[in-house]
């Protein structure tokens, strides 16, 4: 296959490059490289600014269809500025859940008046999202879930409201969203997939209490959430077809972003291998094994990448995200046996983590969330390779 980007391609990642170039400097210049794996919570003010600088540039929602303050450019191109701008080490983007998972969802099954309503917002840089799916004993078997919600009559403009009472967990940066799309029960009685829907809840209400989930790297980006009588403002997709709307979500989770991903893990590889050639441990030939290893695997997971972009293949984003997950975590240990024993000691009492130790410590959930390893080998086998479900 043929993977080189066209002129035009080439023509917009130049301008790209410039435009990183140019506001990375001056009151954004000190963000460059903030908000990476265990480190969401580092100024998360600061890079909100920077969502509405994006924002004002049309750079949010490259991948929509239609006009909502966003432009629309082809895969290519979506690939092309996800590759600079990890490139540029720009921040981590804090927009990510509003902009690549909540959009995606309403130009496929919101109505017009709910892409009208919460869109453009979205494209300005102006309102954040959160992600309300797992449950403590719902995590991967997201089907268990027990937030309920009750029909209260209707809202402005005839939405459905709802009353939802319940807890989610490991929401990110929920402490700062003003919005969270919620998965809830709301037919009495039903089980496992059926009798779910898709709700739209504002955070700034009372009946919402947001708990932050304190990790092994210090820091708390991930959050508890509870719903004590908390209200529904909107409804995506009919009532109980909830989970056909939460799947199609997660189909868009893993795009264009997955090759903007890669370049921040070729990033981190070069400071392991330069941490290698410091320390003499590629003299050892297990470790030099181990980083020509991991060097010749970020290469296939590219190609791999550039390969299933775009495709209905049902297996590709697991695919993915099975391949990333494993060798992000290798990556990490790596990182670690390198240094030897000084990666053992932190940097300063009580709790004072380097970038590697951070990384590997972060890592140790890559395999865990977003869908574990267990749950993408079962899409795997029953969805591509047309194996028999497990009897439950």
């Amino acid at each position: 296959m043929d993977f080189r980007f066209g002129p035009e391609d080439e023509a917009f990642r130049a301008e790209v490059a410039q435009w990183l170039r140019e506001r990375l400097t001056g009151r954004f210049a000190h963000l460059r490289g903030l908000g990476g794996p265990g480190t969401g919570h580092i100024g998360v003010g600061e890079r909100l600014e920077w969502e509405r600088e994006l924002g004002a540039a049309g750079w949010i929602g490259l991948s929509w269809d239609g006009s909502y303050g966003n432009r629309r450019v082809p895969l290519t191109q979506q690939v092309v500025f996800n590759e600079e701008y990890a490139r540029a080490a720009a921040p981590a983007r804090v927009g990510h859940i509003g902009e690549n998972l909540l959009a995606p969802t309403l130009v496929a099954h919101g109505t017009p008046e709910q892409r009208e309503r919460f869109l453009p917002p979205i494209a300005r840089g102006r309102e954040l999202w959160c992600q309300g799916y797992s449950e403590p004993g719902a995590g991967s078997d997201l089907a268990s879930l027990r937030t309920i919600a009750a029909r209260d009559g209707d809202g402005a403009g005839g939405e459905p409201r709802y009353v939802v009472t319940g807890q989610k967990v490991w929401t990110s940066l929920a402490h700062e969203a003003d919005w969270c799309f919620v998965l809830a029960r709301t037919t009495p009685g039903s089980h496992r997939h059926r009798g779910l829907s898709f709700l739209l809840v504002p955070m700034d209400q009372p009946g919402v209490e947001v708990r932050p989930i304190r990790q092994l790297t210090g820091t708390a980006e991930f959050n508890e959430v509870f719903f004590d009588g908390a209200r529904a403002e909107a409804r995506v997709g009919q009532e109980g077809e909830g989970w056909k709307v939460a799947m199609s979500l997660l189909a868009f989770e893993r795009g264009a972003a997955t090759l903007g991903q890669q370049i921040g893990f070729v990033r981190e590889l070069d400071r392991v291998v330069r941490l290698a050639c410091a320390s003499g441990a590629l003299d050892d030939p297990v470790l030099r094994e181990r980083v020509v290893r991991a060097w010749a695997e970020l290469k296939v997971m590219r190609c791999n990448a550039l390969r299933t972009l775009g495709t209905a293949d049902p297996g590709a984003a697991s695919t993915a995200k099975l391949l990333w997950g494993g060798w992000h975590q290798r990556l990490g240990e790596l990182a670690m046996a390198v240094r030897g024993a000084q990666a053992t000691v932190g940097r300063a009492l009580p709790y004072e983590l380097d970038t590697d130790q951070r990384q590997f410590l972060f890592s140790r959930a890559d395999t865990i969330y977003g869908g574990s390893d267990e749950i993408q080998r079962t899409i795997i086998a029953e969805r591509v390779l047309g194996l028999p479900r497990e009897p439950r």
